[in-house]
């Protein structure tokens, strides 16, 4: 990361998250959540695959892609349902944060950034990570993919969290741990900080990522956020 990536893009104003990866570490819970959600339904599929097609989509939009032909909101809604009460009974006696993330986030705030959540995760899974995060403060806003709004890599979720705190999106960073939310900010004219938890810098890379590290106390140990004072 560069004083110049960052003067070039102008102030910045306000951190959008993912969740999933970004600011909780649940992408291992996912991956077995989807081993045994497909088993049940009967389709042969790789994880890594399934990863790959639907890491940053909604619900509806992943249960489409997997079982391939169409499915009615009804029961896309089932199917996530089931898929998402997995993934929680998994990950609930595991549950941890990405490194740091909570402490960052305070410090950002406490900086005078915004900060917001744009996951294309729904309304139960914003709620179970929130009630076990405790931020202090919470989020200006949290943007889910129940919402109807379309998945990554269309900027979409990324947008409607700008609008709704005020932001222009050129003026906000987005944390993502995934290449389609990687995508998804360059779409929408922002930049972007690569989370390498779950893929490496070289999959998250982009000319508007400006940093790219395994964890946030990885960030804080580069002073990132008193660089981004001296870039403004």
């Amino acid at each position: 990361m560069s004083l110049q990536s960052l003067k070039d893009g102008g102030k910045v104003e306000a951190f959008i998250f993912d969740m999933d990866g970004t600011m909780i570490d649940s992408m291992p819970w996912h991956a077995r959540s989807w081993v045994e959600f497909v088993a049940r339904h009967g389709l042969k599929l790789d994880v890594s695959d399934i990863l790959a097609r639907t890491t940053g989509r909604t619900g509806a939009e992943c249960m489409r892609e997997l079982f391939q032909r169409e499915l009615s909101d009804e029961e896309c809604l089932a199917l996530v349902h089931e898929k998402e009460e997995i993934y929680r009974a998994m990950f609930s006696d595991n549950f941890t944060e990405v490194a740091g993330f909570t402490a960052f986030a305070k410090a950002a705030v406490a900086r005078g950034l915004k900060v917001a959540v744009g996951t294309a995760g729904d309304r139960h899974n914003i709620e179970f990570a929130m009630s076990r995060l405790k931020m202090d403060p919470l989020p200006l806003a949290i943007v889910g993919g129940d919402e109807g709004f379309t998945g990554k890599p269309t900027p979409a979720i990324f947008l409607e969290a700008a609008r709704r705190i005020g932001v222009a999106p050129e003026r906000c960073i987005v944390f993502e741990d995934a290449p389609f939310g990687i995508e998804a900010a360059r779409r929408g004219g922002m930049r972007a900080v690569a989370v390498c938890s779950t893929h490496t810098a070289a999959e998250l890379a982009g000319p508007h990522v400006i940093a790219a590290v395994r964890d946030y106390d990885e960030l804080a140990h580069s002073k990132f956020l008193e660089t981004l004072d001296a870039a403004t």
